[in-house]
């Protein structure tokens, strides 16, 4: 990691920003105007240099990475000064003030080859990114809508209304939940504080996908509140940055339809595990290892220009008095393939590096991830989720309420159900069973999968077999009804047993991994420990 690294501004965030990148051990210098400001980390932190001029700290050879954490209306011009000192620059949200500046901003970064990075840092948030992994994985079903309030009395601003101080965070977390940018925005609000001067916006995105997102923000509220709910057709998942411990929760409420009527089933809230590690100490850390690897960070200077023009259009809106504002995209060249004789109906989301060969079907709300290859006359969807690196055979259906994670293998003209008892005179559309293929699994040719069981992870499902239940992690099951075989290591070798005391110990001629079986469990050793074990 670079050790060679300045912040500019010790205000209310740059003090955060000094102590994180200080605790990595990056922390070179610290600019600010304020004599006295610096006086007071002179003593806290002795070893770091301190400077009043920002010439001098693009001038010192020194020095190699600017994080900017000074006020919004200086973003452009200082990001813009260090780029072209040829310095790394993280800079605070927002990028800039205006779109044209962040283009600028952008466009300078990827010319000179330099890390632009945005700090959007709820991105780094354990539980956000515990929400996008759920979403990815069909926990919350069909998307509907998300809403996140972010509401406090004060710290008021005169350089910029509430909209560009608080909903940089929401906006950014949305785009990145839904993988899409809003086509439409309105915004509402209101000027209690200083003249022109947003205290108080309500804003709407509309999303192609159908998808509403709702953000209210204010520095005009009596308590703190920072709360994201996410809205599925399956689960709602709320997290509340506000709470100590257990902020993200799970809620199983559904509607069910009584003499044509809807009816609310709630359920217990579920509290989902989430890490514990701070989420500017991750964003720092992340910003640092982008610039040691050569990587593109997370929140890079595209991502916030992204941003950066939701929040000029909110801005439009908000000037018009609420009325909608358009958001035009340029239609990027797509990184995937799909065959001139497919049908794909948006919208639906497909993975850089996937080929979707002849005559195959993609219905709306499906995704599909990176790197996968789908064959001849397949079908798959509607609101079915493939995750990355899947391979799907010919003549495969993929119904809604299946969800295959990544890595997965479907050979050709296997079947998968999703109703238990279908009729069709009667729609039982709502009677769904999901079936889960986990990671690594693979099912032979002319399987059958009985809808509303899971499959775990490496197993491997034979040729013409028919599944009637669960199927344990690295399981070999094959007829019907499909009975354990065997057990199969990841490699897709069929594992060897041999009984050392109550366990059962496997060993992979293949790649020589070493497993130990308990029952219906198998547990897996690194390969350091296989080659020891196998001597």
């Amino acid at each position: 990691m670079s050790r060679n690294l300045a912040v500019i501004g010790g205000g209310y965030w740059g003090k955060k920003l000094i102590r994180s990148f200080n605790e990595l051990g990056a922390l070179r210098v610290i600019c600010d105007t304020s004599l006295e400001l610096l006086k007071g980390y002179a003593d806290q932190y002795p070893e770091a240099g301190l400077a009043t001029s920002y010439q001098d700290v693009l001038t010192n050879p020194n020095i190699d990475v600017v994080v900017i954490a000074s006020p919004a209306v200086t973003h452009y011009t200082l990001a813009k000064e260090a780029l072209n000192a040829g310095k790394a620059v993280f800079v605070e949200k927002p990028l800039a003030l205006r779109r044209a500046e962040g283009e600028e901003l952008t466009a300078l970064a990827e010319e000179r080859k330099q890390i632009l990075m945005v700090g959007h840092i709820l991105q780094y948030h354990p539980a956000v990114r515990k929400i996008k992994e759920l979403i990815t994985s069909g926990y919350v079903g069909k998307l509907q809508y998300i809403y996140s309030n972010r509401l406090n009395i004060g710290k008021f601003r005169s350089e910029e209304n509430i909209l560009w101080s608080f909903a940089p965070h929401d906006i950014s977390v949305m785009l990145m939940l839904l993988g899409e940018s809003p086509v439409s925005v309105h915004a509402q609000g209101g000027n209690y504080v200083n003249h022109n001067v947003a205290d108080v916006t309500m804003t709407t995105l509309s999303f192609a996908s159908g998808v509403r997102g709702h953000i209210f923000v204010s520095w005009l509220h009596p308590y703190k509140e920072q709360r994201l709910v996410v809205v599925g057709d399956r689960k709602m998942l709320v997290f509340d940055d506000s709470e100590p411990q257990n902020k993200l929760k799970a809620y199983a409420h559904q509607v069910e339809w009584v003499d044509r009527k809807p009816m609310a089933q709630k359920g217990e809230a579920e509290v989902i595990p989430v890490s514990s590690d701070e989420p500017l100490k991750l964003e720092c850390a992340h910003f640092l290892d982008c610039i040691a690897s050569h990587k593109t960070p997370i929140t890079d200077g595209r991502e916030g220009l992204a941003v950066l023009s939701v929040l000029e259009a909110c801005q439009e809106a908000l000037d018009k008095n609420g009325v909608a504002v358009s958001i035009e995209s340029p239609t990027p060249k797509p990184d995937y393939f799909v065959h001139q004789s497919c049908s794909v109906d948006g919208p639906c989301e497909i993975g850089t590096g996937t080929k979707i060969w002849h005559f195959s079907h993609v219905l709306k709300g499906t995704r599909i991830g990176k790197n996968c290859s789908i064959g001849q006359n397949a079908s798959i969807g509607p609101d079915v989720t493939i995750g990355n690196n899947v391979k799907v055979q010919n003549n495969v259906s993929i119904y809604q309420g299946v969800t295959l994670e990544d890595e997965v293998f479907c050979g050709p003209s296997m079947v998968f159900t999703n109703v238990i008892n279908p009729r069709s005179g009667i729609r039982r559309i709502h009677e769904l069973k999901p079936t889960v293929v986990k990671r690594g699994a693979s099912i032979g040719a002319n399987a059958t999968i009985v809808c509303g069981h899971t499959l775990g992870r490496y197993c491997f499902v034979g040729a013409g077999a028919v599944v009637t239940k669960d199927v344990p992690d690295h399981a070999l099951v094959y007829g019907n009804p499909a009975k354990i075989r065997g057990w199969m290591c990841e490699c897709g070798v069929q594992l060897e047993f041999q009984k050392v005391g109550k366990a059962e110990t496997g060993y992979c001629k293949s790649c020589s991994m070493v497993y130990t079986k308990h029952g219906e469990t198998l547990q897996a050793h690194e390969k350091p420990i296989a080659v020891e074990a196998a001597r």
